[in-house]
């Protein structure tokens, strides 16, 4: 069988290294919002490109934290996609705001800046791009539409530990930026984790404050909060892997490469990639209109094959009804008939890549 994602390669690859530093917290004695987490927090603004880093529970608690930090609560409204993991639409709910859905650009998946300008109204405050399957949503448009009308932006970066979008990493574009460690993620724990990312000082300072129960100074709150954090052993283990992650997005975008020059002209639609942006592949994702039959004939010959993500929020059986996005979704609603991820992790053998493209070959998407 060949995993669509297998994060138990990663840590093999990395074992000893992971293992002194889990020992190292183990026999430290401090187990949380310690040395390890503080450190790692700027380790991670750093490589990002910002100055504070929030070391958080999840991903999705990065999100709300957020959203919470720049003060958007219930009245809001908060524009995003509905072609995402639900954490992005469930975080927005969690604040109390009322997410916004608008449509996708079809070549690369991700907010269409276009679609932004018919879904404000006087109550929007927030735009959160997703930066999905590893690339880059087109940041420049939606920054000034942002900043003339006054809004935050908060990224969502979960997929994308390490893109670049006009020679900078995202994360470093927003007011807020927001980051997932579960344990398939280009930069994954073995187990959950997030972080937040701003260089707003006041901001990082309220995050702080929101991810554990207002907290100032110990048992006296500040303002209401709640519990969310990034523990000692997650950050020992993601210090270690930060140090190779660069190194393995290039693997994926190498084995990226043989997946697209091995599936031309087979009548797949394959991953396209912004200019000037670089892709870190979280996903290998294709298109095609006989997906459900692509994915039967990989799954018989042993290859595992995802789909992210086969039913848009808005269509959910929790969000059905009561989520309308503004306007049609036709670009979504025909991605999650059609995309399928193929297997991509940067252990991944070449050989197996080469079995993959030699099975797809013989499907006929005609």
């Amino acid at each position: 069988m060949i995993a669509q994602a297998n994060p138990l390669a990663q840590y093999l690859g990395h074992r000893a290294e992971i293992d002194a530093a889990v020992r190292a917290v183990l026999e430290g004695g401090n187990y949380i919002l310690g040395p390890e987490v503080k450190a790692f927090e700027s380790d991670f603004a750093s490589y990002v490109g910002a100055a504070h880093g929030i070391g958080v529970g999840n991903g999705t608690d990065a999100l709300h934290v957020a959203l919470r930090a720049c003060e958007i609560g219930p009245g809001d409204e908060v524009i995003t996609v509905s072609h995402t993991a639900v954490a992005t639409v469930a975080a927005i709910e969690l604040a109390g705001a009322r997410p916004v859905l608008v449509d996708i650009e079809p070549n690369f998946f991700t907010l269409d800046p276009a679609r932004i300008e018919a879904a404000l109204t006087p109550r929007t405050k927030a735009i959160v791009p997703v930066h999905l399957y590893g690339h880059a949503a087109d940041l420049s448009p939606i920054l000034r539409l942002a900043r003339a009308r006054g809004l935050r932006v908060i990224e969502d970066c979960a997929q994308a530990h390490g893109a670049l979008y006009n020679g900078r990493r995202v994360g470093s574009f927003g007011d807020m930026a927001c980051f997932s460690f579960y344990p398939t993620k280009n930069l994954g724990a073995l187990g959950d984790g997030g972080i937040v990312v701003t260089s707003d000082t006041a901001l990082a300072e309220r995050s702080r404050l929101l991810r554990e129960y207002g907290w100032a100074e110990r048992f006296v709150s500040r303002i209401p909060g709640w519990n969310s954090r990034l523990d000692e052993v997650q950050a020992a283990i993601l210090r270690v892997k930060l140090r190779h992650l660069d190194g393995a997005n290039w693997a994926r975008r190498r084995l990226a490469r043989m997946y697209s020059d091995g599936l031309r002209d087979l009548g797949l639609v394959l991953p396209a990639e912004r200019e000037p942006g670089t892709h870190v592949f979280h996903l290998y994702v294709v298109r095609s209109a006989k997906r459900d039959a692509l994915r039967d004939l990989l799954t018989r010959h042993g290859i595992g094959a995802g789909v992210h993500y086969p039913v848009p929020v808005h269509l959910q059986p929790a969000y059905r009804g009561r989520l309308a996005p503004e306007g049609p979704l036709p670009q979504t609603e025909r991605a999650v008939r059609e995309v399928l991820s193929l297997p991509l992790y940067p252990e991944l053998e070449e050989e197996k890549v080469q079995h993959v493209i030699q099975t797809i070959h013989s499907f006929d998407p005609a």
